[in-house]
């Protein structure tokens, strides 16, 4: 008799954002006792399992192999990275239910067989606090945790402030709490505005940061509270099967402004972007530095010659290669709009640090990969996103140190891309910009994680991963989260990459993984028994 395992690529309806209801099926994982009639089947006896066991799987039984706990920076080439994967954007449902239980148990199953270290989920403020302010719900977290330890797995959790959807990967729409869409309404500065007065409600603006404007709380405190509570609901397993908390402080959990949002057509790729300097808050906060400096006029408003979202850099007075971004304006106006992403970026990891000390969790935060114009003078993108990095002024370095005054790890995006693969126009160049963030994380001994950008299952982003992953030039990677776990992740060539990619990071890509299996599977699942001379056999199925 044959149980059948349902599972989804996205558990949450892309069209349907009011009631985030579960979609139809769309792949079934079987676990039957006889050969399963599919073409990606696995059969592992205790015998076999011996084999894959010295050459291939990472087993319950091997010995002299840390297989959980976030390793410390790994400064030598060889090192091992640990691998995680990142779990569905909609893992919990509206209602705050795990979704799609039994076949989330059978994924992790597959994942620990390939030896991954643990998965990523993302605690969506707009879930958890959806009901009302400091009412919280971590119920369907509570039981993917409890899922993960059973599996010997580790689990690093996001706590995820900003909106989903509308941006690259996107599936599913989680907007912010119900209450504060509609303090929002009332006041519609509280969301970044850019210069011709578009609101973006994908997260609450950092210029009101220390002002009480969520029904008698700052956004910090907000932000604190929910950390306290998820601390408090899972004190149990901070530092034991959830090992990393990583905190969001912006867009897509990142520390950045949203200067290149995708909803809705507003920015397309390689477009420069625009500043978002002009709620309210962010206008006042500008003039008083501009006052403080002694040029009133700085404060007035945004740069005026800075373009659109989907022009050039050349295309415009400030990024021209001499533009005015080169000016004593250009530079006070930079400084300013950079400073307070580093400052709001101090404040969240500040009460992180208070509220997790002593857990045992590690902390993290994420950094985009901007890599578009970056073989540019003014490196236009990333700065209206609010890294204020070009020709001759490094912009990583100070978040780097911000991050690692409070033990902070750095992730960071785009590890998989390389220069030949993006288009000549857009002067893309991701390899450098990893090469410059590994730099600055290593002058300021700021440890550095990191992930790839897209979905990608080739072999060719995988070598790239591990070539990024030593620290040849800078520092090393200490984990690399892969996105993300969905249906290809599991079809017999991207599955049998995966576990490749995983061994390889784990012995630091000094050895290739052979063919265990005899019977030329794609799929490698590995139930390994304690148990001597029990010939058992399992067969696993993905069609």
């Amino acid at each position: 008799m044959a149980l059948t395992l349902r599972s989804s690529t996205s558990f949450i309806n892309p069209k349907d954002t009011k009631g985030l209801k579960t979609p139809d099926i769309s792949s079934s994982i079987f676990f039957t006792p006889s050969k399963p009639p599919c073409s990606i089947r696995a059969k592992i006896s205790t015998q076999e399992a011996h084999l894959c066991h010295e050459n291939a799987m990472v087993s319950e039984g091997r010995k002299n192999q840390v297989l959980h706990g976030l390793p410390t920076p790994h400064n030598k080439n060889g090192s091992s990275v640990p691998v995680f994967v990142m779990l569905p954007l909609d893992t919990v449902s509206f209602g705050g239910n795990l979704n799609k239980p039994r076949a989330m148990n059978a994924s992790l199953m597959a994942l620990k067989s390939a030896g991954v270290e643990g998965v990523m989920v993302d605690a969506w403020w707009g879930l958890v606090e959806k009901d009302g302010p400091m009412k919280y719900n971590w119920e369907g977290y509570a039981e993917l945790v409890q899922m993960v330890q059973r599996h010997g797995l580790k689990l690093q959790v996001v706590m995820s402030f900003h909106q989903c959807g509308g941006n690259v990967g996107d599936s599913c729409s989680i907007p912010l709490p119900p209450w504060v869409l509609e303090e929002i309404s009332k006041n519609t500065d509280l969301v970044y505005t850019d210069r011709s007065g578009r609101r973006n409600p994908e997260y609450i603006s950092l210029g009101c940061d220390s002002l009480p404007v969520l029904r008698g709380r700052t956004p910090i405190q907000v932000y604190s509270d929910y950390m306290r509570s998820f601390r408090s609901r899972f004190k149990d397993y901070l530092g034991g099967v959830i090992a990393e908390i990583q905190v969001g402080m912006g867009p897509c959990g990142e520390l950045r402004y949203p200067s290149y949002p995708e909803s809705n057509g507003t920015w397309r790729f390689p477009g420069i972007g625009e500043f978002q300097c002009y709620d309210k808050y962010m206008r006042a906060s500008l003039e008083a530095s501009a006052d403080a400096v002694g040029k009133k006029d700085w404060g007035r408003s945004g740069p005026q010659d800075a373009g659109h979202y989907n022009q050039f850099p050349e295309d415009t007075g400030f990024f021209r290669r001499d533009g005015t971004w080169t000016t004593e304006y250009g530079q006070f106006f930079l400084k300013w709009y950079s400073g307070k992403l580093l400052e709001h970026g101090d404040r969240i990891l500040a009460a992180a640090e208070g509220i997790f000390q002593g857990t045992g969790a590690k902390l993290s935060g994420k950094v985009a990969g901007i890599h578009w114009h970056y073989k540019t003078r003014s490196h236009a993108a990333e700065l209206t996103a609010g890294y204020y990095n070009t020709r001759n002024h490094d912009g990583y370095l100070p978040i780097a140190r911000m991050m690692g005054k409070y033990g902070v790890v750095l992730n960071f995006t785009c590890m998989e891309m390389k220069d030949r693969e993006q288009q000549e126009h857009a002067n893309c160049s991701p390899e450098g910009l990893v090469r410059q963030v590994k730099m600055a994380t290593k002058t300021a001994g700021t440890e550095l994680a990191g992930e790839n950008a897209l979905e990608r299952y080739d072999s060719s982003a995988y070598a790239q991963v591990l070539a990024t992953s030593r620290s040849d030039s800078g520092n090393g990677l200490s984990a690399f989260t892969y996105l993300r776990m969905n249906k290809r992740l599991f079809e017999g060539d991207n599955w049998r990459s995966l576990v490749e990619f995983v061994r390889n990071m784990s012995e630091g890509g000094r050895n290739r993984l052979p063919e265990c299996d005899s019977s030329g599977t794609n799929l490698y699942i590995g139930f390994i028994k304690k148990k001597k001379d029990v010939a058992k056999t399992m067969e696993a199925a993905l069609v």
